[in-house]
């Protein structure tokens, strides 16, 4: 659907909304907006549909770290198929000037994939205006997850160590979904939770990333991640008992180590990258 036909029954469903709005493609391309999202971003309304952006204007994530293309946020939302939530800054020629909490979630529209994204205002400190720990494992969640890296980032970078992301893919989690419910996957989940917390060295940032997947965040003077992540897949890899059998999860690791300079999200996008192999 064009932006030009939706435009008449968008404006009639969000035009009293006083929470910002965008709708996109896969593309990250906005097809539709409201007033309240261009104010929240400081842009024209027509500048948002078109993608011209003025001079001076950027948008970070919560650390500073650049953010990644909305075409690569919309890729992962859909990919995923889970929620995703980011605290944006918004700044005009490196002043920031406000500060906003996305929340992007997967949707059809027409038939077609497209990506829904809520802004709010942050009115207080990030860490205490939105819960950041999983509601299913008590871990880290992903905001949480993201400051913890650019912080180990930081002091790779000050330090001369090294700083080193693991992913932790649960393939097998849909199956048991499909097979046993989701109450047995939530279990599943909870009991790797649990063993990469209590196996792991409490030095480490133990994480849950997305609906299906763990991430690991740790620092060390030298060597590669390789040591940390056969650590991991060792830890949450033993069989699991699901129903009446004992199974194992069906993990897929990744890892990458970084002198702490690379941005988050590069880090974030490479270690996905070599997940998918």
């Amino acid at each position: 659907m064009a932006a030009a036909q939706l435009a008449p029954m968008w404006d009639e469903l969000v035009g009293g909304l006083n929470v910002g709005i965008l709708l996109t493609d896969e593309r990250g391309q906005v097809l539709a907006t409201n007033d309240v999202a261009a104010e929240l971003m400081q842009l024209a309304k027509s500048d948002l549909l078109t993608g011209v952006r003025p001079e001076g204007w950027q948008v970070r994530d919560d650390t500073g770290a650049h953010m990644p293309d909305w075409s690569d946020l919309a890729g992962q939302v859909l990919r995923a198929g889970n929620p995703l939530s980011i605290p944006l800054v918004i700044a005009r020629d490196g002043e920031p000037q406000s500060r906003i909490w996305a929340d992007y979630h997967a949707v059809r529209v027409q038939g077609r994939s497209r990506v829904l994204v809520l802004l709010q205002p942050v009115h207080t400190d990030v860490s205490h205006s939105r819960g950041l720990l999983d509601p299913l494992t008590g871990l880290p969640g992903r905001v949480l997850l993201l400051d913890r890296l650019e912080q180990a980032l930081v002091r790779a970078r000050s330090r001369g160590t090294l700083a080193t992301l693991v992913l932790v893919d649960v393939h097998k989690l849909a199956e048991v979904n499909k097979r046993h419910g989701f109450e047995r996957g939530d279990e599943l989940l909870n009991t790797l939770a649990s063993r990469m917390r209590e196996g792991l060295s409490d030095e480490h940032t133990v994480a849950r990333y997305g609906g299906d997947e763990f991430a690991v965040v740790a620092e060390h003077p030298s060597g590669t991640g390789e040591r940390i992540a056969a650590q991991t897949r060792e830890v949450a890899g033993w069989p699991v008992r699901v129903g009446r059998r004992r199974e194992r999860p069906g993990l897929r690791v990744s890892w990458v180590t970084t002198d702490g300079h690379a941005a988050v999200h590069s880090v974030l996008s490479r270690a996905e990258q070599q997940l998918q192999r």
